[in-house]
């Protein structure tokens, strides 16, 4: 690798598919593909040049698949000229070439479907009857052959002639035409349609220019350029690393590695590539598609057509005379009745509209032949992308793969060990930091990366590795096997500490601090140091607490988008011990007259908190046990007048059965004698108590709204 120069690789472009002979070249004054520039974006630039003089009409054919494209992005580049208009045959979609005929596409399936949608059509037939008349219908019949050799299908044509009616079977005619030129004109026109769209998949362009007034004769080039899709271009690379020195680390800084980067294209153009200039593009732009060579027609709403609503007058049964109606014949009211009676006035002649404005033709005068300039703004396009370009030519034939070279340069190369907990749990990975250096050198599109090592002065494959953008100034670690000489042991620890406390308006406010630790065992090769990056996962809402002691040597964390990375000197032979651990800071918030006395005694016990706050939450303990003493003396009552009414009830479901003068009636009415007397107290003592409980919260509540720490 070391051996091979830049310039030594530009010359090993090898087409992966045998290119045919190519055609001709192209004539003087014709369009030819001379420049093609090929985007990750899934798009194909293809730049056309021409030499011509005075007025040229050129022509270009594309596939019908790219006209849409073309239509999107066709630009002219006329130093010295200028540009007409660009011009193509339409879609001639069968809908529009059949629009006005009398039949449809599905009718020319068959000679019986076309006659039956011609029906009143002049027909003349020939052969053995040669009869001339207005097509009524065409229906098969089935004719059974003799001795068992099955059915036969005929068509039974039927005219209405000079003569009458009359009746012939299509398949015994020799011939049947229409007598209307018109309608044989027609019948050609759709089957040249037809034929039409069956073999249009090209369509030509036609690209008109002028000549500069100054000079209409001299020569001068013109280009035509359009963005079309195109396969996406692969990008592939190849590292091959020196021999490691005996007894040297595997972490050692300062080595590098020999790079090579191919892309893999294809040529789907439709066209053979004949000494084009070849580039590739490494970005992401904006590209879309857009349907510009399909006519669209706006939806109008339809408005229902008035009809007025039929009037049925009622018959006149007659009227009688009143004298009311002759001293209303001077009243105001009689012209109001008069106008709405429909009778007609007199009305004022509306002034004359004033005359419309002459509006002037369209395009008229002279056009100008050139644009206006315009100032445009700055482009990106330079900026968002890696441009390669290829420097000879390049030949390839429609439909051929082909591998470019795209760099060739030594890269540094740090080896290292990658620990990823999700990928594998026990062991890291191994893999290098690849530095593309801010020394000129340009960006490196993804791919996949192949890494071959020396040793013993030849060549072993190591593994795969995959690239992702590299851009220039920037490094990347590329894993491509695992490590199993270091091992990785990883514990987990959760903790919770109560940093802050406040109490306000009977509400206890607590900050509280959570922490996740990690602990990582690494477990280092027995012969060679090894350098452990640890990427430990990030969360959301939680932040990283500085790893204490020597296992990183004291450098920052870098961060990627979902973990840290903790680099890990670990010396051969030994065992480091790596731990991390994430803080999130979060507030509780609980209401002192609902917490549980055992909760508060177990707060004031905390010795977290300043003494002021132990102090007054002790306090609120003792206050809240009081309470549920109280409520507790409450419930008992409540529970023991509830078992007493159970009681009454069986009692007096019992009497209900018993004699009237036995004892176990009479000692049940003093049962529940008793059981009343002791209801009547229950009342008394229940009441009490309930006041004393409500003393007790109404105290607690006083003395926790005037509590603050």
């Amino acid at each position: 690798m070391s051996g091979i120069t830049k310039a030594a690789l530009f010359t090993l472009a090898v087409p992966l598919l045998a290119a045919p002979a190519l055609a001709a070249d192209q004539p003087p004054g014709a369009l030819a593909l001379k420049r093609v520039l090929l985007s990750t974006g899934g798009v194909g630039y293809f730049e056309h040049e021409a030499r011509v003089s005075g007025d040229a009409a050129l022509t270009l054919e594309v596939r019908r698949d790219q006209v849409d494209d073309v239509l999107k992005s066709i630009v002219v580049y006329d130093d010295r000229g200028g540009i007409g208009t660009v011009d193509l045959p339409g879609q001639e979609p069968l809908e529009t070439a059949f629009r006005e005929l009398p039949f449809t596409p599905q009718d020319l399936a068959s000679p019986t479907a076309l006659l039956n949608a011609m029906k009143g059509a002049e027909v003349q037939t020939s052969g053995s009857r040669a009869v001339s008349g207005r097509l009524l219908s065409v229906t098969e019949e089935y004719t059974q052959l003799p001795n068992g050799g099955g059915t036969v299908t005929r068509n039974r044509v039927s005219l209405m002639t000079a003569e009458g009616l009359r009746q012939l079977v299509l398949e015994e005619t020799d011939s049947l035409r229409f007598a209307d030129p018109r309608v044989q004109e027609q019948l050609d026109s759709a089957l040249a349609a037809v034929a039409g769209a069956a073999g249009k998949e090209r369509r030509r362009l036609t690209i008109r220019t002028t000549a500069p007034q100054t000079d209409a004769g001299a020569e001068r080039t013109v280009r035509v350029a359009y963005v079309v899709a195109a396969p996406l271009w692969k990008a592939t690379y190849r590292l091959t690393l020196p021999e490691s020195a005996p007894g040297s680390a595997k972490g050692a800084e300062g080595g590098t590695g020999d790079l090579q980067g191919w892309a893999v294209l294809e040529n789907l153009s439709g066209d053979d590539w004949k000494g084009v200039e070849l580039s590739v593009a490494s970005g992401n732009p904006v590209t879309f598609r857009q349907a510009l060579y399909s006519a669209y027609f706006v939806n109008r709403p339809e408005v229902p057509v008035e009809v007025l609503g039929r009037v049925l007058p009622p018959p006149d049964e007659g009227a009688v005379a009143a004298d009311v109606m002759a001293k209303a014949q001077d009243s105001p009211v009689r012209s109001r009745a008069a106008a709405e009676s429909g009778a007609p006035t007199a009305m004022a002649a509306p002034p004359s509209p004033a005359p419309a404005p002459a509006m002037s033709a369209p395009f008229a005068g002279a056009m100008p032949q050139r644009a206006a300039e315009t100032t445009p703004a700055e482009s990106t396009e330079a900026t968002a992308q890696v441009l390669f370009r290829y420097p000879q030519p390049v030949t390839l034939a429609n439909g051929g793969t082909m591998m470019m070279p795209i760099t060739a340069r030594a890269i540094p190369a740090e080896r290292l060990s990658l620990y990823q907990p999700n990928t594998q749990p026990r062991h890291p990975l191994a893999a290098l930091r690849l530095s593309n250096g801010d020394s000129g050198e340009t960006g490196l599109p993804p791919g996949v990366l192949t890494l071959y090592e020396r040793l013993g002065g030849a060549a072993a494959y190591v593994g795969d590795a995959r690239l992702a953008t590299l851009p220039a100034g920037e490094s990347r670690i590329l894993s491509f096997a695992v490590d199993q000489a270091v091992t990785v042991d990883r514990s987990e620890q959760p903790s919770r500490t109560l940093s802050r406390a406040t109490l306000a308006d009977g509400v206890l406010q607590l900050t509280v601090t959570d922490r996740q630790t990690t602990t990582y065992r690494i477990a280092g090769a027995a012969g060679e140091d090894r350098t452990v990056i640890v990427e430990h996962p990030r969360r959301s809402g939680w932040e990283l607490v500085p790893p204490s002691g020597g296992a990183t040597g004291g450098a920052a964390p870098d961060l990627t988008a979902d973990a840290y990375r903790l680099p890990v000197a670990v010396p051969a032979g030994q065992t480091v011990t790596l731990a991390v651990a994430l803080e999130r800071p979060r507030i509780e918030r609980f209401g002192i007259s609902e917490m549980s006395p055992e909760q508060v005694r177990a707060y004031a016990s905390s010795t977290e908190l300043p003494p002021a706050a132990r102090e007054a939450l002790a306090k609120v303990a003792t206050l809240r046990g009081a309470v549920a003493d109280k409520e507790r003396r409450v419930g008992e009552l409540e529970r023991e007048q509830a078992e007493i009414g159970k009681e009454q009830e069986r009692l007096r479901q019992n009497l209900a059965t018993l004699p009237r003068d036995s004892d176990l009636f009479k000692r049940t009415i003093a049962k529940m004698g008793e059981q009343e007397t002791r209801l009547d107290g229950l009342s008394r003592e229940l009441a009490t108590a309930r006041k004393e409980a409500d003393t007790a919260r109404n105290t607690l509540r006083d003395q926790v709204r005037g509590m603050t720490f």
